[in-house]
């Protein structure tokens, strides 16, 4: 069966939020990268109340066909933004409503909010303890409410295993494009990605989102410096080499890069090799030495170290688990 996403549609909802893990999740239909040709996922959208319609924050309510009880045959739940959260937002607190619709959920489901759906989860006990996003926004706020909660407001999403947040918005692409890339691997998360005309993962942190007065006009961009980088993973790249694409000098360049992408040039350049190299492990039979020559590791133990930071798992690891996920559903 597939993975069963229930999506709880609360009071003041954001209609935007609220689509997009049926147009991420709901569109992710298994093709040659994955060997299969079924839905991967389905998505419910419920209510904490019976059927019937739930308001937005805009000039139109949406109608949900399914009551609570559709949290209670959940794989992941998740909960978008809203704008009516009451004693959720002020006071930290779940309304009995909400508590008894949440208490259907069984243990282990996978649990994701969207932008401040965040307050939900943290009202309900999931982030105790635990690292945690939100809009940027409201993380000042957020951090006042739940103490216990550790809040990092610069990156886009958190994935803790069982409970992942995203900050505002888009950033709940992000995050549902990420559970994709987790569950099925990147093949399948890049062609929903271009299926949905959106990049398949941004890079830097919402940093980058905050108002700040705008720089002066005269100032160039990195774009032309990413370009020119990405086109050659492969080789060296050095900060200077990056920074005279722009004819900029290096502390010119690594301060307009920060501004721009939300991390340094270094990190960037790592987040794209082991995106390379995640990609050569799953669709290609190149050999580890090879893979880490390709993606710009240049030996098999950097990549190790590179992949086991990042994903968790040595390189022979990841490629087991998607190599064989797709034979399997062959």
């Amino acid at each position: 069966m597939p993975h069963r996403v229930v999506v709880l549609a609360l009071d003041g909802l954001l209609p935007f939020e609220l689509g997009i893990p049926q147009r991420i999740f709901g569109r992710s239909i298994g093709t040659e990268a994955d060997g299969t040709g079924r839905k991967l996922y389905e998505v419910v959208t419920c209510s904490i109340r019976p059927p019937g319609p739930v308001r937005t924050d805009a000039d139109f309510a949406v109608l949900v066909e399914h009551g609570p009880e559709a949290l209670a045959t959940a794989d992941t739940v998740v909960v978008p933004a809203s704008y009516e959260l009451g004693p959720v937002f002020e006071e930290g607190r779940l309304t009995e409503e909400l508590a008894a619709a949440l208490a259907l959920v069984r243990p282990g489901t996978r649990m994701v909010s969207i932008c401040t759906g965040s307050y939900v989860l943290a009202a309900a006990g999931y982030l105790d303890g635990r690292p945690a996003t939100t809009h940027w926004s409201s993380a000042d706020h957020f951090q006042r409410i739940f103490p216990q909660v550790r809040v990092d407001p610069d990156v886009l999403f958190i994935d803790d295993g069982d409970v992942l947040t995203s900050a505002g918005v888009a950033a709940g692409i992000d995050l549902c494009l990420h559970l994709v890339r987790r569950d099925h691997g990147a093949a399948v998360a890049n062609e929903i990605a271009r299926r949905t005309v959106v990049p398949p993962h941004r890079d830097g942190g919402q940093a980058q989102y905050i108002h700040r007065p705008l720089p002066e006009p005269q100032f160039a961009t990195t774009t032309a410096a990413r370009a020119w980088a990405l086109a050659r993973l492969e080789r060296p790249i050095l900060l200077r080499d990056m920074a005279e694409q722009e004819a900029m000098s290096v502390r010119t360049f690594t301060r307009r890069f920060r501004e721009e992408v939300g991390i340094s040039p270094g990190q960037w350049l790592t987040q794209q090799r082991v995106e390379r190299a995640r990609q050569l492990l799953e669709s290609t039979d190149l050999s580890i030495d090879q893979v880490a020559r390709d993606a710009g590791f240049g030996t098999a133990t950097s990549l190790r170290q590179h992949l086991q930071a990042a994903l968790g798992v040595p390189p022979t690891v990841y490629r087991r688990t998607f190599r064989s996920s797709a034979d399997v559903s062959r």
